[in-house]
């Protein structure tokens, strides 16, 4: 008998909230947990470039052969590009397209387990709710750095490096490459340096978490950080998604990045990457990878996209000081970290008790740890949530 002795696994507390708000049968709800990108129509909508590199596709491709188990290379190489800049050095840089950026975190991880079941992995606190229980299931021991001070909203970063300052080579630290999440608050360049020469000098292995890439300042701002560890650390793990940027929730297109210390150990990265592929998926899906590789590769889809994209960031900025001016205006003290966030995501430092009065009398519908999704709050709404929000809040 296998399965009569299972219990229910524990919910994941942005799908479960997700489904909790779709029994809702109230008519004025919001759904601001789950990471999804809206308009001001609460439209979640593919992007013209994406429909343009589809009906390319669709008219030109004569073959669903498999692409091979490292995926679409033409994708792999655009997008080290697109991440780590057009001059990344090509000869350790190992790229492998993965089933989204999950996907890549977990091969990641299982790498990482299999050079080294004794790692720690260290995420900021708080982190992406996936993150610890990826790691987890790959065997490895999770530990936390401090990230975030929820006095000032904004990263503390003296505690942060005063943490990392005690790591050494048996340890793996995740970062966040731009628009942190749940928080919102970014590494400054600065900080992005401090950790370089502490990985230089302590030994500990960075590994970078890039989701989110445009959705802030722009492309290249968002990944000035990244560029400049990356360039610089003799090692390094990189997963990033095209879910966000791309608007390519559904296809699941991700991918992993490594380098090691030379060509002959970033090989030995890639191939043990590809085996642990082969022990899980195989293959990754190409739909997805190559619309992104053709919208890269064709200057008119490129800045198409790239105009869309910006669009979108404008509207999530424009959201932010909107809800920033409505806030200060019924609480009469200072927002300013709303708009000083960057991406999708930030945190409003309201309790448990408030975020469950918002669910339960106002639907609306937050993860318990106060993250809000500016990306899928409507401008019609704003001024429903600061209502909604300064009630709960005159309740306590």
């Amino acid at each position: 008998m296998f399965f009569e002795s299972l219990s229910s696994a524990p919910h994941d507390p942005i799908m479960a909230l997700s489904s909790l708000c779709l029994q809702d049968t109230r008519s004025q709800k919001l759904d601001l947990g789950i990471g999804v990108y809206r308009n001001a129509l609460g439209q979640t909508p593919v992007f013209d470039a994406v429909k343009a590199a589809e009906q390319s596709l669709v008219a030109a491709q004569d073959s669903k052969a498999y692409v091979g188990m490292q995926g679409h290379l033409g994708f792999n190489r655009a997008m080290t590009s697109l991440i780590l800049g057009e001059q990344w050095e090509t000869s350790r840089v190992r790229t492998l397209q993965t089933p989204g950026a999950s996907g890549a975190l977990r091969l990641l991880a299982d790498l990482i387990a299999r050079t080294n079941a004794d790692a720690t992995i260290w995420l900021s606190d708080p982190s992406y709710t996936n993150h610890e229980p990826i790691f987890r299931a790959a065997g490895l021991d999770v530990r936390y750095y401090p990230y975030f001070d929820a006095a000032t909203k904004q990263v503390n970063s003296d505690a942060m490096i005063a943490q990392l300052s005690q790591l050494g080579t048996n340890d793996v630290v995740v970062l966040h490459g731009c628009c942190h999440n749940p928080t919102g608050a970014d590494m400054s360049l600065e900080l992005w340096q401090q950790v370089t020469e502490l990985s230089l000098k302590t030994g500990f292995l960075p590994f970078i978490d890039m989701a989110y890439q445009g959705f802030g300042r722009s492309l290249e701002e968002d990944a000035q950080g990244t560029r400049y560890l990356t360039t610089r650390v003799p090692s390094f793990l990189l997963a990033s998604s095209c879910s966000k940027n791309f608007g390519l929730y559904r296809e699941r297109v991700g991918v992993a990045m490594m380098a090691g210390h030379s060509e002959k150990a970033s090989d030995s990265m890639l191939s043990q990457l590809l085996s642990l592929a082969r022990n899980s998926y195989t293959m990754p899906p190409d739909h997805g990878a190559a619309i992104v590789a053709a919208i890269l590769s064709y200057e008119s889809l490129k800045a198409s996209w790239q105009a869309e994209l910006s669009h979108m960031t404008q509207h999530i900025q424009n959201t932010r000081k909107q809800l920033r001016q409505a806030l200060e205006h019924r609480f009469n003290r200072d927002y300013s970290f709303i708009e000083q966030h960057q991406g999708m995501f930030s945190m409003l430092g309201i309790d448990t008790d408030s975020v469950h009065r918002l669910r339960t009398q106002k639907a609306i519908y937050l993860l318990d740890n106060g993250r809000l999704n500016l990306a899928g709050l409507a401008p019609s709404q704003i001024e429903y949530f600061a209502d909604s929000l300064f009630a709960v809040e005159r309740m306590q």
